[in-house]
């Protein structure tokens, strides 16, 4: 039976990765449950799979060698900056890390995979894109390839005029036309800030150049990813707009188990692709920027997103406002290495103190 430490157990993919232990409890079972600051739900949880180790993460957690120690799998799905001690913790333990923080990656990459390879842990990709190069690639992140291609729904407002996105909600924001997520990324496949992000997580788990990632809009969510080869051959990775899907197969790779509907290729109708409009989009751009400058520039990216992100939920910025805070705190953030965690996180501090100060004048 294959032990499962759950970081972010009660979010949005920790309650599909409940899914498929419950699916599957002869194979899976928990040895750590970890929250953010939902005990309610942690209880409850606690109570159903009795893992050795549960804790909050609000409320004070042990050391992370203790949560990690007797898992076979650390399941990282945790939101936002916060995953990242996670997954170094679980790294240096030499741990099979799968990877639904995809913050871990854009913010440490480097140090992140360093210290995977120092130590012999295994990363395996759970977003869907990133699930997809894994599959095409025969679940090698090493296998050669000409380039990838990461495709992106368009979010809400791909059709929407760029002088009509100033008056756009929070509600607006949040329907995505084909995927149910959590509301942070919900918004940051509005502005695109999500597939950048991808890119990045693209270039580390895969050792690809910024030039070998392409990425093309796909409105209907079918095709996930694809790899072009040398040859001139592309292999895509098509399914239903389902995270239980790559969720489950970083659980049992190279094995395919039951999951989800079958893909009925005579209902889809057409499949379109087209570019991605950078220019109504500007996060997008701004993530490439930052992740092709290196450094503590995603790190610092990503602090000021998460505030600015916070801040068009609660109603205090615009839509357009988001990409211009993240703007100021590159601009005001001097620029850092990457070499550690403690760096890093001082990144993130002061990237989030600026975007506050843009946006709330203090």
């Amino acid at each position: 039976m294959k032990k499962i430490a759950l970081i972010g157990c009660t979010g949005n993919i920790g309650r599909q990765v409940i899914d498929v232990v419950r699916r599957y409890p002869e194979q899976f079972c928990f040895s750590a449950l970890v929250c953010g600051s939902d005990r309610g739900a942690l209880q409850s949880l606690t109570a159903e799979f009795h893992p050795r180790l549960s804790g909050c993460a609000k409320d004070g957690l042990p050391p992370l060698d203790e949560i990690f120690s007797d898992c076979d799998v650390a399941f990282i799905a945790a939101g936002g900056f916060s995953g990242l001690s996670y997954t170094l913790a679980a790294a240096r333990l030499g741990k099979i890390v799968a990877l639904a923080n995809k913050e871990s990656l854009v913010c440490g990459g480097e140090l992140v995979t360093k210290e995977a390879k120092a130590h012999g842990a295994s990363l395996v990709p759970v977003d869907s894109e990133h699930s997809a190069i894994f599959q095409a690639l025969s679940f090698r992140r090493d296998a050669p390839f000409k380039k990838l291609i990461l495709t992106a729904s368009g979010g809400p407002f791909l059709r929407e005029p760029k002088e009509r996105l100033e008056r756009v909600t929070p509600a607006d924001a949040l329907r995505h036309p084909t995927w149910k997520m959590g509301k942070k990324i919900s918004v940051d496949s509005a502005t695109l800030l999500n597939k950048g992000y991808e890119v990045i997580e693209a270039r580390w788990l895969f050792g690809a150049d910024f030039e070998k990632i392409e990425t093309v809009v796909h409105p209907e969510s079918i095709v996930h990813s694809l790899v072009c080869f040398e040859d001139g051959a592309a292999i895509a990775q098509l399914g239903c707009p389902d995270m239980h899907v790559p969720i489950q197969l970083a659980l049992t790779f190279p094995k395919r188990l039951p999951c989800g509907e079958d893909l009925d290729l005579l209902s889809l109708g057409a499949l379109h692709f087209e570019r991605l409009p950078e220019e109504k989009f500007p996060c997008f751009s701004l993530a490439l920027e930052a992740g092709k400058a290196g450094g503590d520039r995603p790190a610092v990216l990503n602090g000021a997103a998460e505030i600015a992100v916070g801040a068009f939920l609660k109603g205090r910025i615009s839509f357009p406002q988001i990409a211009e805070s993240i703007v100021y705190a590159l601009e005001k953030t001097p620029p850092g290495n990457a070499d550690c965690f403690e760096a890093l996180r001082e990144a993130d501090a002061l990237s989030r103190a600026n975007a506050e100060k843009y946006i709330y004048g203090k």
